[in-house]
């Protein structure tokens, strides 16, 4: 399996690791068959994505999209963030190979999962959280991509 020098670079430097301090804002997701976990954690302000930190439990790939994914979103909007992809996560990694695009979905999930907590705790309704689409077809079961 090759891994671009993005990956790499993402997997052995991570960004953003480790939990935000007064965060108002957190989201877990996992995905029971490969054993994946992402938590993240946002301090969001007027709108605004000022500080996000990421926390995983899984294999290269799935630390290099949460590294990649939180560069994504830190400083944007809200509903620039919820727009991320997990296509525009690996195209930002220069490409993942075809049995690690769950680890981008992951990515993703766990960006919506954290937005959805800001939602409610700020009293918000609002459903914006995202579930596997199928898209990947890698975990063969696509109801375990669910928040843990």
């Amino acid at each position: 399996m090759l891994y671009s020098e993005k990956v790499m670079d993402h997997f052995s430097n991570p960004r953003n690791v480790g939990e935000v301090e007064n965060a108002n804002a957190v989201g877990q997701v996992g995905n029971a068959k490969c054993g994946d976990i992402m938590k993240i954690s946002m301090r969001i302000e007027n709108d605004i994505i000022e500080e996000v930190k990421f926390k995983t439990f899984g294999c290269g790939a799935a630390v290099a999209t949460s590294s990649m994914a939180t560069e994504l979103v830190k400083g944007k909007t809200i509903d620039e963030a919820l727009s991320l992809t997990n296509k525009a996560v690996m195209e930002a990694l220069d490409g993942l190979p075809p049995v690690k695009v769950h680890c981008s979905v992951l990515a993703e999930e766990a960006i919506a999962a954290c937005i959805q907590n800001y939602y409610d705790r700020m009293g918000i309704e609002k459903n914006v959280s995202k579930s596997c689409s199928g898209c990947c077809e890698t975990c063969h079961n696509h109801d375990e991509h669910n928040n843990i």
